[in-house]
C-alpha cells in the first residue's frame, strides 16, 4: 500500500457489494484503529475493474455524525454535503 497514508489495512475477503463480487480489505485509521471504509483489490465483474486499487471512505466514519470532527470550515464549504446533491 504505497499510496495512502493514515490507514492500515486488514485481511482480503470475498464481499458481495450492490455491485457484485469484489475482493476488498478493510482500511482503518492508525490513530484510534476503527475501520473507516474499505479498498477494492479485485473485481470480478468486468464492467467493475476500474474499481480496482480505489480507497471508499465512508463518509460518518470518519467525520463523525455531526460532520464536523475532522474538517475545518473552509474544507466543509469547499467539500460541500450529500444535502446539496439533493
Amino acid at each position: 500500500m504505497h499510496d495512502s497514508v493514515n490507514v492500515t489495512v486488514g485481511e482480503e475477503e470475498e464481499r458481495m457489494m450492490i455491485t457484485g463480487w469484489h475482493t476488498v480489505v478493510d482500511i482503518f485509521c492508525v490513530g484510534c484503529g476503527s475501520i473507516v471504509g474499505w479498498k477494492y483489490e479485485a473485481a470480478h465483474e468486468k464492467s467493475q475493474k476500474y474499481k480496482e486499487g480505489k480507497f471508499i471512505l465512508e463518509r460518518f466514519k470518519v467525520l463523525g455524525p455531526d460532520g464536523s470532527d475532522y474538517l475545518s470550515s473552509q474544507e466543509a464549504q469547499v467539500g460541500g454535503s450529500d444535502a446539496d446533491d439533493a
